[in-house]
């Protein structure tokens, strides 16, 4: 069973060392770089995946400066631990947690991927998410309404 676990001091060199495939780098910035903008923009929440003691993933989600809505920015599940479902468990994750904090005004969730990643495609509109006619930094984008 995945759960989210928060990053800190004992555990962040662990995620440090998950990646993805050397075909899948394109799609997903490195969880290097999402700590650090995590650092630089404290509304993003980064998470650890976790299944059981193991780290196999990580996640950031923040509510945006600039919108001012629910975004999920990064989904990233290791090489070593894909296709048994963590990438599915770890989006239900996601929306529950950010479901329990929706309200009237921040009542979506909005995701972006690049265009050739069919395998998130498929996944995100197999979570109810569809696409709401923009594309940002070559991304398609998403939403999931609550």
């Amino acid at each position: 069973m995945l759960h989210l676990v928060e990053i800190d001091r004992y555990n962040y060199l662990s995620v440090l060392d998950l990646s993805v495939s050397a075909e899948q780098k394109s799609f997903v910035a490195s969880n290097q770089y999402s700590l650090a903008q995590a650092y630089a923009q404290p509304e993003c929440v980064p998470l650890a995946l976790y299944a059981e003691n193991k780290p196999v993933g990580f996640a950031m989600y923040c509510l945006d400066e600039e919108d001012h809505q629910y975004w999920i920015y990064r989904l990233m599940i290791d090489q070593r631990y894909q296709g048994v479902g963590y990438g599915r468990e770890a989006m239900h994750l996601l929306i529950n947690r950010i479901r329990g904090m929706s309200d009237e005004e921040h009542d979506r969730i909005y995701i972006s991927f690049e265009p050739a990643n069919e395998i998130a495609k498929s996944l995100y509109e197999g979570l109810g998410f569809v696409p709401d006619g923009r594309v940002i930094y070559g991304e398609i984008v998403y939403v999931l309404k609550l």
